[in-house]
C-alpha cells in the first residue's frame, strides 16, 4: 500500500470527476469561448460575491499576476516571511514585477495589522521603495496550514485603505480554512482586492486556479495572462473538473482535517518527536528529536512502509492530508508510526 503525503497536490481526478471532465463542452478559452470556463470563472464569482474571475494554469501564476496588477516596477510589497509568493514562486516577485518584498516576522505566517503599518515605507521618501501592496497567505503552507483570524485580516484591511495600499490573498488552501471556520466566502471577496484560489490542492482537481477580483483588475490579468504564456485553448476539460470540486468536494475537506489531527496525537506520543506544530487544518509540520532517531533514519522507515512525506528544511518534515489518503490508508499509516522507535 503507497502512501504519499508529500504534499495535497498529489491527488488524481476521481471516476466522477473524470466523468464530467469528459463530458464538457469545450470551445477555444484564448478567445473567451469556452463555455464550461466561463462557467466555472462565473461560479467562483457568485460564489466570493466579486465582480469577475479567470481560470489560470496555476496559484504561482495567479499570485504573480496580482502582484504585477496591483504594483510598478521599484514597488515593494509587504509580506510575512513564510508567505509563498517570497519563498516558493522562484523570484518572480522582483522577476515579473521589478518588486521587493518587505518581510514580517509573524506567527506562523500570520502577521499584524500594527506589523503591516510599521513596514509602510514614507511615501515621500524617494530612497526607499514605494509600498504599494500587502499579501497574505491563508491558510499558511510555511506555517503549518494556519487559518488567519478575520477580525485581523479586516484591521489590516483598514491600514490597507489609510495608506492608499491594494491587498491580496494568495487563498491556494483557503478552502481549507473556509470549511475549518465556517466562514462566509463573500466577506473574504468583500474584503480583498484580488484573491486567488487554488482548485488543484484540496479540492482535488489536475490542474488549475482562479483569480477573482473587479472587472477592471480581471481584464488587465487576461492580458497579463496572455504574457505569462498562461492562455489555453479547450480548457474546459480542467474546468469541469473544478465546477465538479465546487460541487463535491468544499466540505469534505473537514475529513482531512480530522486525519490531520489524528496523525498530530500519535506523533506527540512518541517519544523521538521534539515538536509538533499547532494542527488546524491538512498540514502537519514537525520536528525529530536527533538525538533519539536522525531525520534520514526516520524517513528511510517510512519508506521501507511505502510512505512519503516531505522534508521543509532547518530540521522540519511535513504530512499533508487529501481527498486520495483514504481510512485504509490512514489506520496503516498510524500503525507504521507507532512502530518506529
Amino acid at each position: 500500500m503507497e502512501i504519499n503525503l508529500i504534499s495535497d497536490t498529489v491527488t488524481r481526478p476521481s471516476a466522477g470527476m473524470l466523468e464530467a471532465m469528459m463530458n464538457a463542452k469545450v470551445g477555444d478559452d484564448v478567445f473567451k469561448n469556452d463555455p464550461t470556463v466561463n462557467e466555472l470563472e462565473s461560479k467562483i464569482a457568485t460564489y466570493f460575491g466579486v465582480e469577475a474571475a479567470l481560470f489560470f494554469p496555476s496559484g504561482t501564476m495567479t499570485n504573480q499576476t496580482a502582484i504585477k496588477i496591483h504594483t510598478q516596477p521599484g514597488d515593494q510589497l509587504i509580506c510575512d516571511k513564510y508567505a509563498h509568493v517570497y519563498n516558493y514562486e522562484g523570484g518572480g516577485v522582483s522577476f515579473n514585477s521589478g518588486v521587493s518584498c518587505k518581510l514580517v516576522d509573524g506567527n506562523r505566517g500570520m502577521m499584524t495589522a500594527e506589523q503591516v503599518e510599521a513596514s509602510i515605507n514614507p511615501p515621500d521618501f524617494y530612497h526607499s521603495p514605494l509600498t504599494s501592496l500587502v499579501c497574505i497567505e491563508n491558510t499558511t503552507n510555511k506555517g503549518g496550514g494556519a487559518c488567519w483570524d478575520f477580525e485581523e485580516l479586516k484591521k489590516i484591511r483598514k491600514v490597507c485603505d489609510e495608506h492608499n495600499l491594494k491587498y491580496h490573498l494568495d487563498g491556494a488552501r483557503l478552502w481549507n480554512a473556509l470549511v475549518k471556520k465556517g466562514e462566509d466566502p463573500k466577506a473574504y471577496g468583500q474584503l480583498f482586492d484580488s484573491i486567488s484560489v487554488c482548485l488543484s490542492k484540496g479540492m482535488g482537481c489536475p490542474v488549475g486556479s482562479v483569480l477573482l477580483g473587479s472587472k477592471n483588475d480581471i481584464d488587465k490579468a487576461l492580458r497579463i495572462r496572455k504574457i505569462f504564456g498562461g492562455g489555453m485553448r479547450q480548457s474546459g476539460y480542467l474546468a469541469a473538473a473544478g465546477i465538479y470540486a465546487l460541487e463535491n468536494n468544499v466540505k469534505r475537506l473537514a475529513e482531512d482535517h480530522k486525519k490531520a489531527q489524528e496523525i498530530g496525537k500519535v506523533l506527540q506520543s512518541l517519544d523521538f518527536i521534539k515538536k509538533v506544530e499547532p494542527i488546524e487544518t491538512n498540514i502537519i509540520i514537525f520536528e525529530i528529536n536527533e538525538n533519539k532517531i536522525s531525520s534520514e533514519a526516520f524517513l528511510e522507515q517510512l519508506t521501507k512502509n511505502q510512505v512519503s512525506i516531505i522534508g521543509m528544511g532547518q530540521g522540519k518534515l511535513r504530512i499533508v492530508t487529501h481527498l486520495d489518503y483514504t481510512d485504509a490508508m490512514h489506520q496503516h499509516f498510524l500503525k507504521v508510526l507507532k512502530s518506529i522507535g
